[in-house]
């Protein structure tokens, strides 16, 4: 009986240690920045994440796709029912064309990476 019990306990507690987790949700996972003229200088974006769980989400990371691409992040622990941001800074410096960059974000929540994608075509100073 005791064997059950311990059992029956220790599902009980796997599964409240299931559900109290942080859950990061993006408003959008891709931004398009349009056309863009090189000349211009860099653009900004920036994405928000709400904590629909029911612990704090940290942000552990952003990483880009290239050095083109710099996101910088919320910092202190996002409480749940609370939004944090990742702004990314793309800059079209000597390019041109279709970009497509992405930016891995990885954090404590159930979905440990989500991936961010932003695009747009670039005009060169060439063509201005």
């Amino acid at each position: 009986m005791k064997r059950i019990a311990l059992m029956l306990l220790t599902l009980a507690l796997c599964q409240v240690l299931a559900v109290a987790q942080p859950r990061a949700t993006f408003k959008e996972t891709v931004y398009d920045f349009g056309t863009i003229k090189e000349s211009k200088g860099a653009v900004k974006h920036t994405f928000t994440i709400t904590n629909n769980g029911n612990k704090p989400l940290i942000i552990l990371d952003a990483v880009a796709s290239c050095g083109c691409t710099r996101p910088t992040y919320t910092a202190k622990p996002i409480k749940p029912g609370k939004t944090g941001k990742v702004e990314v800074t793309f800059s079209p410096a000597g390019r041109s064309g279709t970009f497509r960059k992405t930016i891995k974000v990885k954090t404590n929540g159930t979905e440990k990476i989500t991936t961010l994608t932003i695009t747009g075509v670039i005009i060169p100073k060439s063509r201005e």
